[in-house]
């Protein structure tokens, strides 16, 4: 049986998530899957020029599962340009440096960086805080 997969942690989402091959309408083409920590490998090696080990510990991963992630990366985005292909950036197993916490005394839901205090509200002061695992980020930071 396969090891579960670990997110990977992720610094960067792109305001564009869907890329279109100029003149085809998107209800034409078909699409290739970029997973999020798959653009943030190129963006971490080929954008800020990081060496692979840099990368890798910048994501959280080993040095093998960073380069298997950019050439899975890699691979998309070349077919998808040669072949006439839409990109769409979308899932992965990735976490942020951000947890997600919600007030159960007050229903605020608020972000803090994984190293800052998360054992009260910052809008009420209330002890009642668990993490939100329902907006989708891994619950690794929230430990």
């Amino acid at each position: 049986m396969a090891r579960p997969t670990k997110c990977r942690r992720v610094e960067f989402f792109p305001d564009n998530n869907y890329f279109v091959p100029f003149g085809k309408p998107k209800c034409e083409v078909e699409e290739i899957i970029l997973k999020v920590e798959e653009l943030e490998a190129m963006r971490l090696k080929d954008i800020e020029n990081l060496n692979q080990e840099q990368c890798a510990k910048r994501m959280e991963v080993s040095r093998q599962t960073f380069q298997n992630i950019i050439d899975s990366a890699r691979n998309k985005v070349a077919r998808a340009l040669t072949e006439g292909k839409a990109i769409k950036i979308s899932g992965g197993d990735y976490s942020t440096k951000l947890c997600k916490l919600k007030c159960m005394d007050c229903d605020n839901s608020y972000e803090v960086n994984f190293k800052q205090d998360k054992t009260s509200c910052p809008h009420c002061g209330s002890k009642q805080v668990m993490c939100n695992k329902k907006l989708g980020f891994c619950n690794k930071w929230c430990k």
